[in-house]
């Protein structure tokens, strides 16, 4: 039973981390779930609600900040909140299975600090800030004020790493795969 546990993965945007987190969930469907955001931010895309994130309006966002329903939230920019669901988590763990986030930075170290060693915090490396701006522009979802504001805030966040139990540094994707695995594997047959 893996009940009660947390894999945590956080980067800086553009560093592979969903990436990674899906491949985990294709490998790994009998032990472990992903974790549904909340967001205040409209749908992007073919984006679904309950399969992306679950879709609130701002008021409905501060009404459940307010009746304390979320694990965690912020403000990740000016007026778009994200954060997680008490009741998500929950929902997962009735299930015997851990809990996996793909969450930004300042959340994931929330969630560390909340559940100490139950929870794996992996900190998903870039190679380097030009890789990262080179994928970045390679997605094509975003402007350039959008992909300047996300190096801006990913030189930040490179420098909380060390807050992290761990780092996967994303040069090649294949060894970022196996070595997911291999972390994942330990801290769940602990």
């Amino acid at each position: 039973m893996n009940s009660g546990k947390l894999i945590i993965f956080s980067a800086p945007s553009g560093s592979g981390k969903t990436t990674i987190v899906r491949h985990l969930l294709k490998t790994y469907p009998d032990k472990i779930e992903f974790s549904i955001s909340a967001t205040s931010r409209p749908k992007r895309g073919i984006e679904e609600n309950g399969k992306d994130y679950y879709y609130l309006s701002p008021e409905e966002f501060k009404q459940k900040v307010a009746d304390e329903e979320f694990l965690e939230w912020e403000e990740v920019y000016a007026g778009t909140h994200y954060g997680t669901l008490k009741s998500e988590v929950e929902r997962i763990w009735a299930k015997g299975k851990a809990v996996i986030f793909d969450i930004d930075v300042e959340g994931g170290l929330n969630l560390k600090n909340q559940f100490k060693e139950n929870a794996l915090a992996i900190f998903v490396m870039p190679p380097s800030l030009k890789i990262l701006e080179e994928r970045l522009r390679s997605r094509q979802t975003d402007s350039q004020e959008s992909i300047a504001r996300r190096l801006q805030k990913a030189e930040k966040e490179l420098k909380t790493a060390e807050l992290f139990d761990v780092f996967i540094i994303n040069e090649v994707l294949e060894d970022a795969l196996v070595k997911a695995e291999r972390l994942l594997e330990d801290f769940l047959t602990d």
